[in-house]
């Protein structure tokens, strides 16, 4: 462990108003590829990273000075990593609250454990958002076969049933039709709670990134255009190709959220825009997100950079568009037969390949991403090029 006494907030930049400027220690609770880039993000501007990360030899372990290895609950591990680092955030929702709360406890916590209490559960996000106004897709929470009966004869079919907690790309979610039996469906649910939701026949879904200071300016990144596949995000679009109308109302709600919440970090918004126009919000995530990485070579600030800006008292920077582009999950098929050939990639020099070093390729589990810069039409036709040569079918 670096010594603590080493971690400060850099020359004159706490008289300045500045909190921890570059030269002070950040702290990410999460070991994955979002904490990965952010760890690339600080150092670049001068600050030291320490990862907090159940597993060895993690993505965001790779780029820090300290990776700490233990499980979440073991909060004695958790007050280790507090004390060495400044300022701490998280890359992901599944952090127990133990560990929320030991690391609170001794650092600032950006952005605050309330806020992730809400995000990484439905029941709470669904309610929140309820409360507040915001529009969503009716719902309903369910505790039993009873229960589940009763919501859908309200709610109707086809409807979704999402487990309360821990669901993301798809999992602990599912689809029920007009044959649905509730005792049938609660039998195989396995959870003990979980919210029903009308299936709503969206006609596209966009998210958009929104950051928010410790000063309270809040600035949304451009909202993207997203394409799925088996539940995952596979491209991800900017400029999104909808009406004005739409990318405005979008970018208001998903910057009025992160205000409702008293978010100083990120949030992550993701939109459900339905067959007669109208924004419906699907899901809160308050850290960056796979769908903003187009960012990170398209746009003046990236995604991580801005984190780091925000939970660091920094002022935000530019979140404007340089280049039009589209963003290609690698997932981990890819490597069914080896390492998949590069150069199919980087031969094209409008291309730009990003890896997560993960030592293990898994079917659906994300392994990198590639941005093409060059107009919406032109990007896609280079990507179904890339699809076709490399086996992504």
């Amino acid at each position: 462990m670096q010594n603590e006494g080493a971690h400060s907030s850099g020359p004159g930049l706490a008289s300045e108003g500045i909190s921890n400027g570059p030269g002070a220690t950040v702290g990410i609770l999460g070991g994955g590829q979002l904490g990965r880039m952010f760890g690339m993000a600080a150092r670049r501007m001068g600050y030291r990273m320490h990862a907090f990360e159940p597993n060895s030899d993690s993505p965001a372990g790779q780029v820090s000075d300290v990776e700490i290895n233990a499980p979440y609950g073991d909060t004695a591990a958790v007050a280790q990593f507090a004390r060495g680092v400044d300022v701490i955030s998280f890359e992901f929702e599944n952090i127990s609250v133990s560990a929320i709360e030991a690391a609170a406890a001794l650092r600032p916590l950006r952005p605050r454990g309330e806020v992730l209490h809400i995000c990484q559960n439905r029941e709470r996000e669904k309610a929140f958002l309820h409360a507040r106004g915001f529009p969503h897709a009716p719902f309903a929470v369910v505790d039993s076969a009873e229960s589940l009966k009763s919501a859908l004869e309200r709610i109707g079919t086809p409807a979704v049933l999402k487990t309360a907690d821990f669901g993301y790309d798809g999992k602990g979610q599912i689809k029920l039709g007009d044959d649905a039996a509730a005792a049938d469906v609660w039998a195989a649910f396995q959870a003990p709670r979980g919210v029903l939701e009308a299936w709503i026949p969206f006609a596209a879904e966009l998210s958009v990134v929104v950051a928010r200071g410790l000063d309270g300016q809040t600035l949304a990144f451009p909202p993207s255009e997203n394409v799925h596949k088996h539940h995952i995000l596979d491209l991800s679009i900017a400029p999104a190709r909808f009406e004005a109308s739409v990318i405005a109302e979008a970018s208001r709600i998903a910057r009025d959220i992160t205000a409702a919440l008293d978010v100083v970090g990120l949030l992550a918004v993701e939109f459900f825009l339905t067959q007669d126009g109208r924004l419906l919000v699907n899901e809160l995530a308050p850290r960056p997100h796979n769908s903003g990485h187009f960012t990170l070579d398209a746009c003046v600030t990236s995604q991580f950079e801005q984190q780091l800006r925000a939970v660091c008292g920094l002022p935000l920077g530019s979140p404007d568009l340089l280049s039009p582009v589209v963003m290609w999950n690698l997932l981990g098929h890819l490597w069914k037969d080896g390492e998949p050939d590069w150069k199919v990639i980087l031969e094209e020099p409008r291309a730009k390949l990003h890896l997560y070093g993960k030592a293990e390729a898994r079917p659906g589990r994300k392994m990198g991403h590639v941005c093409v810069l060059a107009d919406v039409d032109e990007a896609l036709a280079v990507i179904a090029g890339f699809k076709q040569r490399l086996g992504d079918g």
